[in-house]
């Protein structure tokens, strides 16, 4: 790995990480603060007016790191493959990091089995109705349903453009950069995921004034949010360093997103605290397994210094 390519240093690659972090929580601001905008009229007025100010922090966190790596060419694979966004291995970037994801939900998923097999039950009991109509009533609802989801402004933040600009800006923009800096492996795992923590500081106003928590509650709110971003940047970090491509820490975010904090026990159904166990032992396994680069690259040896999964090699 070249860490001593160009004049990137240690200092300039922090502060520049800090900036990228400030700038992408307070542009949030800036419609009503700098511009002066009007309040909007709705909550999804306020959300889609905040997705625009995530992409433009995005946008801009993407030019400034082409401006302080030292990239020598301007071919467009070369430059988006600095920031992993590639289209080769393209099915294991996508199925091998969202296995390994899942199974830290083994307890949920459990869980969730569990409450549906429950509800068809009762469903049986009331209507008399047998297991293959009810999965025929399901697919028959699903199409709606699917709209009714894609149609929530909710799950577009969550699981589009969530995922997308913070895995933009704290991935594959700041890893490359730590990386160049002359940081280890190793300590980016753990040093990127304190500037991704640090961009949800903002919550902690929210959660103070809109739920009406006191100052005590809400920093116990925040506090919990934050030591699971802390370790959750820390796998997406790893993940990225690992394949060098984006879209493994991208799917592992939307699905994180998706399915809430792990499920770790129900009382009275051990067997999800057993599913959520074996879940756990299953991922600590097969973590370093299957997530070695030559899975996801032909070639590990020999690259810049952005390219992490050289130094796994």
């Amino acid at each position: 790995m070249e860490e001593s390519e160009g004049s990137l240093t240690k200092p300039v690659a922090v502060i520049a990480c800090i900036a990228m972090t400030l700038f992408y929580v307070a542009i949030l601001y800036a419609p009503t603060l700098i511009l002066r905008l009007p309040p909007p009229q709705s909550f999804n007025s306020f959300m889609i007016r905040r997705f625009i100010c995530a992409a433009v922090s995005s946008v801009a966190s993407v030019i400034f790191i082409a401006l302080i790596l030292p990239i020598r060419s301007m071919e467009a694979s070369y430059l988006f493959g600095v920031y992993g966004i590639r289209s080769d291995h393209l099915w294991q970037a996508v199925v091998f990091p969202l296995f390994l994801t899942s199974l830290m939900y083994a307890g949920s998923m459990m869980f969730k089995s569990m409450s549906l097999v429950n509800r068809w039950k009762e469903h049986r009991n009331q209507d008399g109705q047998m297991f293959f109509d009810c999965v025929k009533n399901i697919l028959q609802s699903f199409p709606g349903k699917m709209l009714s989801v894609t149609s929530d402004i909710l799950f577009w933040r969550n699981l589009i453009v969530a995922p997308l600009t913070e895995e933009l800006v704290f991935r594959a923009c700041m890893i490359p950069l730590l990386l160049c800096g002359g940081f280890r492996a190793y300590n980016v795992i753990f040093l990127c995921p304190t500037f991704f923590s640090l961009a949800h500081l903002n919550h902690m106003r929210e959660v103070y004034s809109r739920h009406n928590y006191s100052l005590l509650k809400a920093s116990m709110v925040i506090g919990l949010q934050l030591g699971y971003t802390v370790i959750f940047g820390s796998y997406a970090s790893f993940l990225f360093i690992r394949t060098g491509n984006i879209v493994a820490p991208l799917v592992a975010h939307a699905f994180c997103n998706y399915m809430g904090l792990p499920v770790l026990f129900v009382q009275r159904k051990g067997l999800v605290t057993v599913a959520f166990i074996a879940g756990v032992i299953s991922f600590v396994w097969l973590l370093f397994p299957i997530t070695r680069p030559d899975l996801y690259n032909d070639r590990t040896n020999n690259c810049r210094c952005w390219h992490g999964y050289c130094s796994w090699s």
